[in-house]
């Protein structure tokens, strides 16, 4: 196991690109099982999860060749259905394989999936509306099975908004017989980001970004180059790393649309953030101010950067509550903020922050993705040295975060851990 190692209370400053979204590069390597043909697909980020999709893919027959942040891939040629679970059981996304391959193949088998431990995330809406469009869908020994010969169009009000399941039934639909309708689908910018590579397939999608998509089927679609778009969560803890160690960050390669509801709490606290085209750039002079702030489907605050927004009200003047509407577990994160000083006090799905306080380094242990951006982001406000352990977490979501942060003058490095953990 490694650990990083963090020599807080150093400010950063210069200028940090920002990699390709994880969660955008995810469904559009997904979406390249609907047809064969050579697909290139730039900007792809160097990640654990990345990985291990296109280890899956390769599973299925797609050959795939990769380059820096290029990935080509040609799945003419599948020879298996399967997604099983020694590669499912460590990312939540590999469920995404479902709806392309039922749509070209008509029959998929995939493992129920894994992931952070963050909440129970089940795939229901998935499997609802998949059966809706006529596939015939069985659990047994904890796979989902499903054939279909053909799906069909059908209207798909979904409970809640998830990313996923709108993705999966998207991905589905585009070569589904006639329209499928899905309401309540999630707006994010990377189901967006899908169904812009869909339509450049020749899918014929409506209502993208908005609560309610129409797709028409078509018979067949066809391989494009895309570049995946940026990660607005790598952005956004970014812009929080300078507001927990003080000083100037410029973020390059970002869009800033997707950011709005995070830079307008961060102002609220204290940031100074200007926007400029492609570049952010995030300044913290002086003391912090204590904000609220409950996390909903975008275009709201979003869960993943939940986490990273509480180190800063630890230290923040006055007394915050953060609410959490996504995920029932996503607070585990707060234990390890106690170890290194942080005043905080869980009721039910609130956090009440009482900031101001010094955090002071101490030997923690990551639980989640973004629990272990957040304790990174803690080790740089606090005095004294951080050890944070099981950075495996850390590396499913975040290229090179050790290497940008020294760049921008953080102390941290990479260390074999002494301890199993």
């Amino acid at each position: 196991m490694e650990q990083l190692v963090i020599d807080g209370r150093r400010q950063l400053s210069g200028k940090v690109r920002i990699s390709g979204a994880k969660n955008a590069a995810l469904p559009c390597l997904a979406a390249t099982l609907l047809a064969g043909g050579n697909f290139r697909l730039s900007n792809v980020p160097v990640l654990r999860d990345v990985k291990t999709f296109l280890q899956l893919l390769e599973g299925m027959g797609t050959t795939v060749s990769r380059e820096g942040g290029t990935v080509s891939l040609d799945s003419s040629k599948l020879s298996g259905l399967d997604a099983p679970y020694e590669l499912v059981r460590t990312m939540r996304a590999s469920v995404l394989v479902l709806g392309p391959l039922l749509a070209r193949c008509g029959k998929a088998r995939v493992s129920l999936p894994g992931g952070c431990a963050i909440g129970a995330r089940p795939i229901d809406i998935h499997l609802k509306g998949l059966e809706l469009m006529g596939a015939r869908i069985e659990l047994k020994e904890g796979y989902v099975e499903a054939k279909a010969r053909r799906l069909e169009g059908a209207l798909i009000s979904c409970d809640i908004p998830t990313v996923t399941g709108t993705e999966n039934l998207m991905m589905a639909a585009a070569l589904a017989k006639g329209r499928t309708t899905i309401k309540n689908a999630a707006r994010e910018p990377e189901v967006v980001a899908l169904g812009e590579m869909l339509m450049d397939m020749g899918a014929r999608i409506r209502g993208l970004g908005t609560a309610n998509l129409e797709i028409e089927g078509v018979k067949e679609l066809s391989p494009v180059s895309l570049e995946v778009i940026p990660d607005r969560i790598e952005a956004g803890t970014y812009i929080m790393a300078a507001g927990a160690a003080g000083g100037e960050v410029i973020l390059e390669g970002v869009t800033p649309g997707h950011l709005q509801a995070v830079m307008a709490k961060l102002r609220e606290a204290g940031l100074t953030i200007d926007e400029d085209g492609n570049r952010i750039r995030a300044r913290r002079r002086g003391q912090l101010h204590s904000v609220d702030v409950k996390t909903s489907p975008y275009p709201g605050f979003p869960t993943d950067l939940q986490a990273q927004f509480m180190v800063l009200m630890a230290i923040a003047k006055g007394l915050s509550v953060i609410t959490e509407t996504i995920f029932e577990n996503r607070f585990m994160h707060v234990a390890e903020l106690a170890r290194m000083g942080a005043d905080i006090v869980v009721e039910g799905r609130s956090a009440i922050v009482r900031g101001g306080v010094e955090l002071t380094g101490a030997p923690v242990m990551a639980t989640d993705l973004r629990a272990s951006a957040s304790l990174v982001l803690a080790g740089l406000a606090a005095r004294g040295t951080t050890i944070i352990n099981r950075v495996y977490h850390l590396d499913r979501g975040y290229e090179c975060m050790e290497e940008k942060l020294s760049a921008l003058g953080a102390h941290i490095r990479r260390e074999r851990s002494p301890t199993p953990y």
